[in-house]
């Protein structure tokens, strides 16, 4: 069995999920790297770069893949445009901030004409209510001191962005009063929070209650309630992957390469199809 090295943790989770399944198409196979350059029209060296997330595959060479160990040629491709579109965004150049205008100052108010002297007796104009119309001349102390007010209201909106799922923090699916079935709400985390496991086994299987699957693809960066389930199932296994908080970092990855060890997987790192059964068994 292949001992392939573990895919770089910046590399985006579309491209990993194209480079886990050309792996194991590959172990699959039992062709080696010099076998695949034989079989295809790309050298040993390339086929090493593309194996190990160092270089994107062609579309030609991964059709050519699934000829030759013979694959799903259809859903590769599928994937691959996928994985080209995460490739692209991971080397796209962020875009330089605007640069802010400096707030304008507005021009001094034009001096008002001399009142004329008052008579003898008379009431001095000054004493009336002011003239309609008058302008305050709004300096850059002023403008400047709102502007701080704008920011730390957005700052303060963009804290309250992070938001839990159903009221009892569990994944999956949900149910209405009458018992019907509904479709679980969007994995919205807010930041610093961890979620409670309780894994039972039925018929067993082992489940956190979370997510029912056994075969999405968890990769260095992917959220969701798949991967809290993953992360109960890893402390349920003896395998810490730290907090449970719905995020693949590298503690989680290291508690999934210690499962797949145990295992006899290949240690990847990477949450598949064959990783799940060791974690529900």
């Amino acid at each position: 069995m292949s001992r392939w090295k573990g895919l770089p943790d910046s590399l985006d989770h579309r491209v990993v999920r194209l480079v886990v399944q050309l792996r194991r198409l590959k172990d699959h196979s039992g062709l080696s790297l010099a076998s695949l350059a034989a079989g295809t029209s790309y050298s040993k060296s390339s086929w090493e770069r593309y194996l190990n997330g160092k270089k994107l595959p062609p579309r030609d060479a991964v059709r050519e893949l699934a000829r030759v160990c013979g694959g799903d040629a259809t859903r590769l491709l599928a994937l691959h445009e996928v994985a080209l579109e995460g490739w692209h965004a991971e080397r796209a150049e962020p875009a330089a901030p605007p640069v802010p205008e400096p707030p304008a100052v507005p021009d001094p108010p034009a001096p008002e004409p001399a009142a004329p002297e008052p008579a003898a007796g008379a009431v001095p104009a000054a004493a009336a209510a002011p003239a309609p119309g008058l302008r305050i001349p709004v300096g850059p102390l002023v403008l400047s001191a709102l502007a701080v007010l704008v920011v730390a209201g957005v700052a303060l909106l963009a804290t309250r962005t992070w938001q839990d799922g159903p009221a009892s923090g569990r994944g999956g699916d949900t149910r209405t009063a009458g018992g019907t079935p509904t479709a679980a709400p969007s994995f919205i985390h807010r930041l610093g929070e961890t979620f409670e496991c309780r894994v039972r086994s039925r018929a067993g299987v082992l489940s956190a209650g979370r997510s029912r699957t056994d075969t999405a693809i968890l990769g260095s960066g992917a959220t969701g309630w798949d991967v809290v389930e993953a992360q109960c199932l890893l402390h349920h296994q003896g395998c810490d992957p730290g907090a449970v908080d719905g995020i693949v970092g590298g503690k989680t990855m290291r508690a999934v390469k210690r499962l797949q060890a145990r295992a006899g997987l290949p240690t990847d790192g990477i949450i598949g199809p064959d990783t799940w059964k060791a974690l529900r068994r």
